[in-house]
């Protein structure tokens, strides 16, 4: 079954051109599109698609809005959230990643690491994340630590391998990656993966690369 994406964004030329790159790819198919965050709420509660690309900046409701509701509906399990940015955009970018969003891309990337991202966020298997955007997360917590209170102690339910996995999470590695680096089997990794999650309360990885950073882990 192919990936089903709904693509939202205000500028119809843009839509239209995101929707067209995607719906190229064999594995990949834009079920709907809509011009505001409003729209796109509406759409993807009625299509339930797998992933929806989500630009920040649009009329009646932004991208950040429409994204608190969509994966903050009640029973989880809805759609996941690739957010379209720029850099000019960051604070709000790694709000969206508090708040639920799975990722984020520039909006200048290439179309291969567009429908690469869909593909990775679709399979929720890791945060897409090339250096530059663990640089950008790890800037912007800080700065966040600066201003609010970190919970060191809600770190301590896990136990010391789980804090190694989470570490490993934060870096962007995979689950093959990180048995590699901690000797471990992969199913003994996607276990913990698992109980982090269940233990801190955490939707995805995403979140979970999010509190590693603000609780000072990386």
């Amino acid at each position: 079954m192919p990936i089903t994406v709904l693509v939202a964004d205000d500028q119809a030329m843009v839509r239209d051109g995101i929707a067209t790159l995607l719906d190229a790819a064999e594995d990949i198919s834009v079920v709907a599109q809509a011009a505001d965050g409003r729209e796109a709420v509406s759409l993807a509660r009625e299509h339930r698609p797998d992933v929806v690309v989500m630009d920040v900046r649009m009329p009646a409701m932004n991208g950040l809005a429409a994204t608190r509701e969509i994966v903050g509906e009640p029973g989880g399990g809805g759609p996941r959230v690739l957010m379209l940015t720029t850099f000019d955009l960051d604070e709000y970018v790694y709000e969206a990643l508090g708040a639920g969003a799975s990722g984020f891309l520039l909006k200048d990337a290439p179309v291969e690491d567009l429908r690469s991202a869909v593909r990775v966020v679709a399979e929720g298997e890791a945060l897409l994340a090339p250096s530059v955007t663990r640089r950008l997360i790890a800037d912007i917590a800080a700065r966040r630590r600066e201003r609010i209170h970190a919970r060191p102690e809600s770190v301590e339910v896990l136990t010391p391998r789980e804090v190694d996995v989470l570490r490993q999470i934060a870096r962007g590695l995979s689950n093959c990656e990180i048995a590699e680096e901690l000797f471990l089997a992969e199913q003994t990794v996607k276990t913990h993966v698992g109980r982090i999650l269940t233990k801190l309360s955490l939707r995805d990885r995403t979140q979970a690369v999010v509190f590693a950073y603000e609780n000072g882990l990386v």
